[in-house]
Parts: structure tokens; sequence; C-alpha cells
């Protein structure tokens, strides 16, 4: 039986991350699942986001999922949460945080900067990644909520709406002088393209896809699953199964709709 991996997100933007992980193992088991009931998690605060997530853990044990590795694919949650919610569980859990040591280690101007949600903006934990791995260069701050639509509205539909996008980027306002542009929310890898070509290529856009999908793997052999091994059923390189928490259409595929809940909050009331 080969290993079941679950990736969560608030919506379609840890598909990024997804495709990652299914070039790097693609006889894995893949789950995919969207809290879009409570997109975008960049506007919700600290302890919100922490009750979902232990909702999300509830789900996985009142279903026996068997989930071998949970993949939190938003660096919102990941870095608001990740602590909390590892204490709280056996699986082994992989965040996703901006790329700021790999931007800094490949900047020429020795300006760079964070594209993020407003929650992953303020996080003490982004801020501490800065203090470790960016101290002796300058890191200058974005944050958008808007992005995060324009990427959900690109993904389901297939077209950039490039007004929408263009007109964002220009209130941004990016420094000329930065060279790197993290992008730290796993939506934003969906406007890349869009991204690149409005700074005419001037600015490397750098996100964590390819080393979380390296992450995963390092936890499967550590946890001695054979990544080899080719799965009886054909998913073409797609999640097994799809859950979300508001009803949607993905890929053409079939989607649970379920409900998240809190333990910890349900005692309370």
């Amino acid at each position: 039986m080969s290993a079941h991996i679950m990736v969560f997100d608030s919506g379609i933007g840890g598909t990024t991350v997804l495709e990652h992980i299914q070039k790097q193992l693609p006889y894995a088991r893949i789950s995919y699942f969207m809290d879009n009931a409570f997109l975008p998690y960049g506007k919700l605060n600290q302890q919100k986001i922490i009750e979902r997530l232990r909702g999300l853990l509830h789900f996985i044990e009142v279903n026996s999922l068997s989930v071998d590795v949970l993949v939190i694919a938003c660096n919102t949650a990941s870095t608001s949460a990740l602590s909390a919610i590892r204490s709280l569980t056996h699986i082994p859990i992989v965040g996703v945080v901006p790329a700021i040591k790999p931007a800094a280690s490949i900047t020429n101007s020795h300006h760079i900067g964070l594209l993020a949600t407003p929650a992953t903006i303020s996080s003490p934990y982004t801020q501490q990644l800065i203090e470790d791995h960016a101290s002796s260069i300058t890191v200058s701050l974005y944050s958008s909520v808007a992005l995060v639509a324009i990427a959900e509205y690109t993904y389901l539909n297939g077209v950039v709406d490039t007004d929408k996008l263009n007109a964002e980027l220009r209130e941004l306002s990016i420094n000329q002088s930065i060279d790197v542009l993290v992008l730290g929310c796993t939506h934003f890898p969906i406007l890349a393209s869009a991204i690149h070509a409005f700074y005419q290529g001037s600015i490397k856009l750098l996100d964590s896809g390819a080393a979380i999908a390296k992450r995963v793997e390092t936890v499967l052999i550590e946890k001695n699953y054979s990544l080899n091994s080719k799965v009886t059923f054909d998913h073409k390189k797609k999640p097994l199964h799809y859950y979300a928490t508001a009803s949607i259409v993905i890929d053409e595929q079939p989607v649970e709709l379920v409900t998240l809940t809190d333990p910890i909050q349900n005692e309370k009331s």
C-alpha cells in the first residue's frame, strides 16, 4: 500500500504544491482538502486558523483516513499555527513557509521582496525567518488579499484577469531595486507567468513548492515507505480524493463537501 499524503489549503493555492509532490512522488495516494468556506486565510486571526486546523485533525481521525503525511500548503496557516498543530497529532506535518533563505542567497542587488497575505507578513514566524536568514540584506514586505481572489479565478476559469492583476501590482508598487520576489502564498505561483510578464522579466520569482515536495519525500523515506511501487489505480496525476468545505467544481472531478468541527470549541459551547 502506498503512502497517503493529504495536502491542505484554504483554497486552490495548494495545488501549486500538489503538482510538485505529484511530480516527485508519482505513485503516492494523494488527497486534497480545501477549507474554501473560510477563504482567504490571510484575513483570519491566528486563533481562528488554529481552530480550523484542529477541526481538520478531528476530521482525519473520526473518518479513519490514515494520513501518513499532512502538508499544510498554506503559508498563512503554516506561519500562524504550525507548532500548535504539530503538538496535537502523531501525523508528520510539513508546512510551507516563505522562501526567504534561498532568496537571500541568490540576490545580486541585496534587496529582496516578500509578497504574501497580511497574516503571513505580520507573523512573528516570518519576522524570525528574515532575522535568521536575511539580516544582512534589505527585505521589503508587500501584502495582498486581492491576488488570492485573482488566482482562484485564474485556476477555475483558465484565464487571468489581467486588468485586475496589473492594477493590484501597480498598487503594490514593488521597489525597482528588488531582484528576487518571494511568492509567500501558495496561490501566487498560479499567477507567476502574468506577474513575470508585468515586470518584463526583471524580477526573479521564488516559491517553496519544489522544496516542500522533496521534504515530503524525505519524511516518507524516514517512515520506511516504498516510493517506487506502482499503485493499482490510475489517478493520472490527479488527487485520489478532493474535499471542500464549500461547494466547488475542480478539475472536473467529484469534490466531497464536508464540515470541519473543532472539538475544543464544541466542548466550550
